[in-house]
C-alpha cells in the first residue's frame, strides 16, 4: 500500500470520529449528560478531522452558536489545507 494511501485512510477514520463526536456530545446535552470536553472536540480537528466537525456541528445543529466553533473549525481546516498545499508543491516541485 502507497503512503498516500495511509494518508487518506488515516484522514478518513479522523473526520469519521470527529463527526461521531459531535453527533455523541449533541446526543448528550439532549439528555443533560456529562458532555465531551470542549478541548477535545478542538484537537480531533487539529489532528486533521476539521471536515468531520463542520459537518457534524452542521447536520445536528450542534455548537453552531458559538463563535469559538462557527469561526475556530473553518479556521482549522484553512490552516490544515493550507500547510497540506505547502508540503505538497514542495514533494512536488
Amino acid at each position: 500500500m502507497k503512503l498516500y494511501m495511509y494518508f487518506l485512510l488515516y484522514l478518513f477514520l479522523v473526520n469519521a470520529y470527529a463527526f461521531w463526536l459531535m453527533y455523541s456530545d449533541k446526543k448528550k446535552a439532549i439528555k443533560n449528560q456529562y458532555r465531551i470536553p470542549e478541548k477535545t472536540l478542538f484537537t480531533w480537528a487539529l489532528l486533521g478531522g476539521s471536515i468531520g466537525s463542520i459537518m457534524g456541528m452542521q447536520k445536528f445543529r450542534h455548537k453552531t452558536r458559538h463563535p469559538k466553533f462557527r469561526i475556530g473549525m473553518p479556521l482549522i481546516f484553512i490552516v490544515e489545507g493550507y500547510l497540506f498545499l505547502e508540503y505538497a508543491l514542495q514533494v512536488l516541485f
